[in-house]
């Protein structure tokens, strides 16, 4: 990805879903103008859901998500329709292909409706179908849905999905970051440990992101390291409207900030910016509830090694244990899967999850939630653990 990328996070995410050999593959590759897929007569010839990220006039930045046929069968069928699965908690926008009546896609469907994914239905092979607007009248009375009709192969009334999936899209402007915390001539002072974590010659996602938000709005921004904050604040004519520091510094930062300047962390941000930040919030009163037998899941969206200094798999465990024994329980997922096993879990803990688009942490929410389990976040449980919780602002979407 270059510099001027749009990063994954922020794209519309269109997932494509079907049976196999309705032509998923062929379908992207019309949509798209691009041959991103491999395409086969063979059913089953995609297997990992294929992710491919573009510009798609007029929608815009958008990544396709390309998936394994719902339909498939055996052992490694069944993973293959895990891992659609999965993509299904990603997906802004579905595309679900027909090329018979409904049957196992209904069930998809419905589990979408219930994630409040918006469904284009789509009826393809329309040069191949004897009927495909008898195929359509099917989709219609079954799942509510009116299809388009179109052909890949040819690339009859392709066009025409751009047009339904512009249809589903929200009227509001993006939300911004910080949101109503910051406004145009504010002074923002942004405090960012550069620590074992931060990547050599660069800053992490959420610190670039906050800073190019603050820079649209026209704020008046100055940055500085946790050990430079005194030094800072004196040079400054006034005191900063608002702070904005990693989570993992709170309790410093909180202690020497002016009075009159808010506070919150680039977590806390994209607890609202990226999920549910009510959710979380709630979700910290279940640490109260915690005892040395507890298990809890530290959940992160990206995957790195192990590092000395790391907020997920050392700071927070450690802090916890602090409080609550040595004995509790701290186990962790990276990466996009599944949240599994979430029964034998007292609290889930996610990060901020800028490798990951607002769908996917909803989704995560949402597993926790039907299972009765408190879901926070990195930033939350750590203002809670401070005993500041109270004290730092949050950012309603």
């Amino acid at each position: 990805m270059s510099l001027m990328d749009t990063p994954r996070a922020n794209r519309l995410h269109i997932g494509v879903y079907g049976k196999r050999n309705v032509g998923k593959s062929s379908l992207v590759n019309a949509i798209t103008g691009q041959s991103i897929a491999v395409v086969s007569d063979v059913p089953g010839t995609t297997t990992d859901p294929v992710y491919k990220a573009m510009e798609l006039h007029p929608v815009g930045p958008v990544v396709f998500i390309d998936t394994a046929g719902l339909d498939d069968v055996g052992h490694l069928g069944r993973l293959r329709v895990d891992k659609t699965r999965e993509a299904a908690q990603k997906t802004d926008v579905a595309l679900v292909v027909f090329t018979g009546e409904p049957d196992v896609e209904a069930e998809w469907v419905a589990d979408l409706g219930r994630r409040g994914v918006p469904v284009v239905a789509v009826v393809n092979k329309a040069d191949e179908l004897a009927d495909a607007e008898a195929v359509r009248a099917a989709v219609k009375a079954r799942l509510r849905l009116d299809a388009v009709v179109v052909s890949a192969r040819t690339g009859q009334n392709v066009a025409a999905i751009r047009d339904a999936i512009l249809a589903e899209l929200p009227d509001d402007e993006p939300v911004s970051i910080t949101g109503a915390l910051a406004e145009p001539g504010d002074l923002v002072l942004l405090v960012m440990p550069q620590d074992i974590q931060a990547p050599k010659g660069r800053l992490i996602l959420p610190q670039v992101q906050t800073l190019r938000d603050l820079l649209d709005k026209k704020c008046l921004v100055m940055s500085c390291t946790t050990d430079r904050l005194a030094e800072t604040l004196a040079a400054l004519s006034r005191p900063p409207k608002l702070i904005i520091t990693d989570s993992q510094v709170f309790p410093v930062v909180h202690a020497a900030k002016p009075p009159e300047s808010l506070l919150t962390s680039f977590s806390v941000l994209f607890a609202s910016y990226k999920g549910d930040i009510d959710a979380f919030v709630a979700g910290a009163r279940g640490i109260d509830a915690l005892t040395a037998t507890s298990r809890v899941l530290i959940a992160e969206s990206c995957t790195h090694a192990p590092l000395e200094e790391d907020i997920g798999r050392v700071k927070i465990p450690a802090l916890l244990r602090r409080r609550f024994g040595e004995t509790l329980q701290v186990d962790m997922l990276s990466g996009p899967g599944l949240l599994e096993d979430l029964d034998s879990y007292d609290l889930v803990i996610h990060c901020g999850g800028c490798m990951f688009n607002r769908r996917h942490v909803l989704s995560r929410i949402d597993e926790a939630r039907a299972h009765g389990v408190p879901i926070s976040n990195y930033g939350i449980t750590i203002a809670h653990l401070s005993g500041i919780l109270d004290q730092i602002t949050l950012a309603p979407r």
